[in-house]
């Protein structure tokens, strides 16, 4: 191993000190390669869901992406590495390309950021590009780059510009958020209310009806969707397309004109690695300026298309939102807390008069947005008008016939959509919008109806056939009696997981069972599970997460293991005892885990807040007082009873998850409300979806009458039991009766779910 530090002569050696650097390159190029691959997934989405302001869902502003660009731009940074060769000077450029490219990009990516958040990401963005700036000076002053300088000069102004644009664009986020938060409010009262008038319709075409509003308000508020169709947000189009061209004619001057600039001899430390980092970065280049482009035209193209209907002296009017929050600033008082009055009046009017100037900037750079969004308009609409007089030509031989129908056709799509106009959100100045939405005739809601109906939960509605729907979902009353005594001096409140999962537990543990119809019922258990977890989540308003967390523990040991805590329910299955004796070991072995909680001291505490039980005990509660009322209600049971008591179950267990399923009608308008207004299409979304789903468990549960009961107590499995015992106040058959019928017929197995 040669030993490393002086040299003979008591020098440094720094032979090697430029070894590792072709794999700092690669370095380097994988972290370009990542930006490339995520900007990629990005315009990909966005082309296939025909979003063509094309979100940022994978690529936005972060700290991740932010620590990959300031790893991808290592070369223009470097400020002492030789790089004499072409191919190292355009490696250069192409990495202070590249950073416009992410920054126009990313921009829409301001609209799903906090405040905090927000104001950090651009403060590192600006350091970042600060920092860029000053190394590519200091370059330019010590030869290190030595040609393409021009073009570096412009592409540190078009950073320094899209810095600015990014800064004061974020101004403006909070302040519309607000306002299409309240707006968005409004509107869904508003279909809520046309919504309940409409009685003649079904439960599904009423909900389909509904989200086609919700996902209109939805997309249209969306704050990406809100930054993307932005002046500012457009103008940056323009911008990555001038640094993308500036990149493109530095590589044609390079490649095809090598007698308009002279190259020095000589190797890079960086050796070939350059090379792959000029490729990779040369193709992120091209692929992300793809989205900011695309931004561009579209603003452009619908301007084009509108330009009659435009009012010219509303162009350069800069909206109130855009200096809102400045305005809101000045106004408010210093919470500096300084002593003189004489400071604190120069404090203040320092901060007005910094105020001002940012009010003039920002209005500056919205005026300025328009302007070039005016000249691009009169250079694209030439190009628009030759096609237009193409398409013209093509007319001429055409069917006058085949027009008529296609215009009556559109006419007809436009009458069936003219409804939605008052749901597009916009903001002051964006009264366009709605002619937008209603051309471009985008409804997503059908076809995530389509692909939720593709999805069917098969045995969740065989499993719902059999309960006893017609009869009021009497098994949520049977499932817990009040006759059975309690363990502790109070009764936890109930949900409607828990009670499903005991259940099942115990309907895997009956003996001589075929095991189709467990997998068939584990099946339709865990199918109904998820739309009852949403219902307990956005419905039920108690405080029943440890409740609902001891459910999920229960049902997993259930699911995957066929266990019930650290009892073995298959192998118990098969043991030679009658289902009596399995539903009563069940049950004391679920009272002894519950006693033995309640009589250690330790735990006196807890005791007085059964809904912060430990879990095994939560569980055992369950299991002991549905276990209890099943052996009080079938005292007959024997050997060959167990499938008649599966069955029994099952309605049991149907019942339940009808009776929650009742919920779907409300759930789904109260899923497009909830969420934030960055989630929010993606929740009405997730909503039509589940309406496509669970479309035929909707058309079921609606031929039975509704219960008695208001919207937010039907979410309330206890007000359901409340209102069986309401009406059945002696809901068990007393042991004498049931004896008699035994004896009547000694093969029937009586249970009653009448």
């Amino acid at each position: 191993m040669v030993k490393l530090g002086c040299n003979i002569d008591g020098n440094l050696d720094d032979a090697k000190f430029s070894e590792p650097l072709p794999w700092i390159g690669i370095y380097v190029a994988a972290a370009s390669l990542a930006c490339l691959i995520l900007m990629a997934v990005d315009g990909i989405q966005g082309i296939r869901y025909r979003k063509f302001w094309f979100p940022c869902k994978y690529f936005s502003l972060n700290a991740t992406s932010l620590t990959l660009i300031a790893t991808a731009i290592k070369l223009a940074v470097d400020l002492n590495t030789s790089m004499p060769r072409r191919q190292d000077q355009l490696a250069k450029l192409s990495s202070t390309v590249f950073i416009c490219t992410v920054m126009g990009n990313s921009m829409p990516s301001l609209g799903t950021m906090e405040n905090k958040e927000m104001a950090m990401n651009i403060m590192a963005l600006g350091i970042l590009v600060i920092t860029v700036i000053v190394n590519i000076c200091i370059q330019l002053g010590t030869g290190v780059i030595y040609v393409f300088w021009k073009e570096h000069a412009f592409i540190m102004f078009i950073m320094l510009v899209l810095l600015l644009f990014w800064t004061f664009s974020a101004l403006t986020v909070p302040t519309t958020k607000r306002y299409l938060e309240l707006k968005y409010n409004k509107k869904y009262e508003l279909a809520l209310k046309e919504s309940s008038k409409e009685t003649s319709k079904t439960v599904v075409n009423k909900l389909r009806e509904d989200l086609m509003k919700y996902w209109m308000m939805a997309h249209t508020c969306s704050p990406q969707f809100v930054m993307g169709r932005s002046v500012t947000c457009t103008a940056t189009g323009a911008f990555c397309l001038l640094s993308a061209a500036t990149l493109a004619e530095a590589m044609v001057r390079s490649y095809f004109m090598p007698w308009s600039l002279k190259f020095c001899i000589g190797k890079s430390d960086y050796q070939w690695s350059t090379t792959l980092v000029l490729v990779i970065q040369t193709i992120a280049v091209g692929v992300g300026t793809f989205a900011p482009a695309c931004r561009w035209f579209t603003a452009i193209n619908f301007s084009c298309q509108n330009r009659g209907n435009t009012l010219w002296n509303k162009i350069f009017k800069v909206e109130h939102y855009w200096i809102q929050s400045l305005v809101e600033m000045k106004e408010c008082p210093l919470t500096l807390r300084v002593r003189h009055r004489h400071f604190r009046k120069l404090a203040h009017a320092a901060k007005v008069h910094f105020l001002n100037l940012c009010i003039k900037v920002q209005t500056g750079i919205v005026l300025t947005s328009k302007v070039i969004r005016l000249i691009s308009i009169f250079i694209v609409s030439q190009i628009f008008f030759c096609c237009s007089c193409c398409e013209e030509l093509k007319k001429k031989f055409k069917f006058k016939n085949g027009v008529s129908n296609t215009e009556s056709g559109l006419e007809s799509q436009l009458s069936l959509k003219l409804d939605l106009r008052r749901f597009v959100l916009h903001l002051e100045g964006e009264d366009v919008m709605v002619e937008l939405m209603m051309k471009c005739k985008r409804d997503p809601t059908d076809h995530w109806m389509r692909i939720g109906g593709k999805k069917q939960p098969k045995d969740l509605i065989k499993l719902l056939e059999t309960s006893t729907f017609s009869q009021g979902f009497k098994g949520v009353g049977k499932c817990d009696s009040n006759q059975v005594p309690s363990l502790g001096s109070e009764e936890p409140p109930n949900c409607w997981v828990l009670p499903v999962v005991t259940l099942t537990s115990i309907a895997v543990a009956l003996p001589n069972i075929n095991p189709c119809s467990i997998k068939q019922l584990i099946r339709g258990v865990n199918e109904g599970l998820e739309y009852v977890r949403l219902i307990e989540e956005y419905l039920d308003a108690r405080d029943l997460l440890n409740i609902r967390k001891t459910a999920e523990v229960v049902w997993l040991g259930v699911e995957l293991y066929r266990k019930w805590l650290d009892v073995d329910l298959h192998k118990l299955s098969l043991q030679e005892k009658s289902p009596k004796e399995i539903v009563q070991q069940l049950a004391d072995t679920a009272k002894n885990r519950s006693v033995e909680f309640h009589t250690k001291p330790t735990n006196q505490c807890l005791t007085q807040s059964p809904s912060l039980w430990p879990v095994k005990v939560l569980a055992a509660n369950s299991m002991y007082r549905i276990s209890q009322t099943i052996l009080q209600n079938c005292e007959s049971i024997n050997d060959q009873m167990g499938e008649k008591l599966f069955e029994a179950v099952v309605v049991m267990i149907s019942d339940i998850l009808g009776a929650c399923l009742t919920n779907l009608q409300h759930l789904i308008p109260i899923k497009c409300l909830s969420s934030t207004i960055e989630e929010r299409e993606e929740s009405v979304r997730h909503a039509v979806y589940i309406l496509g789903k669970t479309e035929k468990i909707l058309n079921l549960l609606e031929q039975r009458a509704p219960p008695s009961l208001e919207p937010q107590q039907m979410a309330c499995i206890d007000e359901w039991r409340s209102l069986y015992m309401q009406k059945n106040p002696s809901p068990f058959i007393p042991s004498s009766l049931e004896s008699e019928t035994a004896s009547n017929d000694s093969s029937d197995f009586y249970v009653s779910i009448n």
